[in-house]
């Protein structure tokens, strides 16, 4: 990590836990900076960093502010950063330009898994991840979600791919690139709103020393690229597959006539859907996000402790 602290600022928890081999999550900025309004956004972040740390961990959120790479906000970053309207969805291709100009930035699903494991954190909670989007014969719209899956060495715990999304078709590139895809205490690929989808795993594992194990010895034979951890929403909050997907067709439409494409598609569509649900598929998002934080630290807790075998 020394050639990159020039950029790089390690919040104190976050540094101490690395440093004496303690379990750490990271977790994404943009869901603060663009997934909810203020001060809904801030009680959310400080929900799954308590959740977090309830389960054994210390947590990580990661952004980018001034142009320096926060690895671990103080509640004055997180001030800023959910407060600020001026906040840019940083991805791969936009992470040197944001910290070479000093600017503010979110990070996605892409980004933190980089500058995680810049950092050394080997786990990362998200709500889901990217994939590739409908219509792909036409647009070639992919999300480099995928790609950092297939290539950086950070276990991804999510539930499924967004359910905006073409899901097989997602699968199929997680396949090409080889990236383990396990279904926790499932069979089938979650839907992100809904607990499962006609998408057979060919994974799975029913406790967090499984999957840790899982992930440790992936680590210990040196394979290249990620692990993706699918964790179904809890069924109490499971939104009935036909209502969202009417919603989400309905939306997909509106995308479509008005033109938006590229990194404006998953912002529009979720505030389409949020819009259209009366706030149900915002409550289902938090609701999936508070497990994944759940079992993210379970995980980061059992790998922590085979690491000290």
């Amino acid at each position: 990590m020394e050639k990159f602290n020039r950029f790089m600022d390690v919040n104190t928890e976050v540094a101490e836990a690395l440093a004496t081999n303690k379990p750490v999550v990271a977790l994404e900025s943009t869901i603060i900076s663009h997934g909810m309004p203020y001060p809904q956004n801030v009680e959310m972040a400080n929900k799954v960093e308590g959740i977090i740390r309830k389960y054994g961990a210390v947590p990580a959120t990661i952004a980018i502010i001034d142009g320096r790479v926060k690895i671990g906000l103080t509640p004055d970053d997180l001030e800023v950063l959910a407060r600020a309207e001026n906040v840019e969805k940083i991805s791969r291709r936009d992470l040197a330009a944001i910290i070479a100009k000093k600017g503010l930035g979110a990070t996605t699903v892409a980004t933190t898994m980089i500058l995680s494991e810049m950092a050394g954190i080997h786990f990362f909670v998200t709500g889901g991840i990217g994939g590739v989007h409908r219509g792909y014969e036409e647009m070639m719209d992919v999300s480099a979600d995928l790609e950092e899956l297939a290539m950086t060495n950070v276990t991804v715990i999510c539930a499924g791919a967004k359910a905006i999304l073409d899901l097989p078709r997602t699968m199929e590139y997680l396949e090409t690139k080889g990236v383990p895809v396990v279904g926790y205490r499932t069979d089938n690929l979650p839907a992100f709103y809904t607990r499962t989808s006609n998408i057979s795993l060919n994974l799975r594992a029913d406790t967090a020393t499984e999957l840790a194990e899982l992930v440790y010895t992936k680590d210990l034979l040196g394979l290249k690229g990620g692990v993706l951890v699918a964790n179904p929403i809890p069924e109490e909050h499971s939104l009935d597959a036909s209502y969202i997907n009417g919603i989400i067709d309905q939306a997909i439409a509106d995308s479509a006539r008005e033109g938006v494409r590229g990194k404006d598609a998953t912002p529009y569509l979720l505030a389409k859907i949020v819009e259209r649900t009366e706030g149900k598929s915002l409550e289902a998002n938090l609701a999936l996000v508070y497990n994944n934080a759940k079992v993210g630290a379970q995980i980061a807790v059992e790998y922590t402790r085979l690491a000290e075998r």
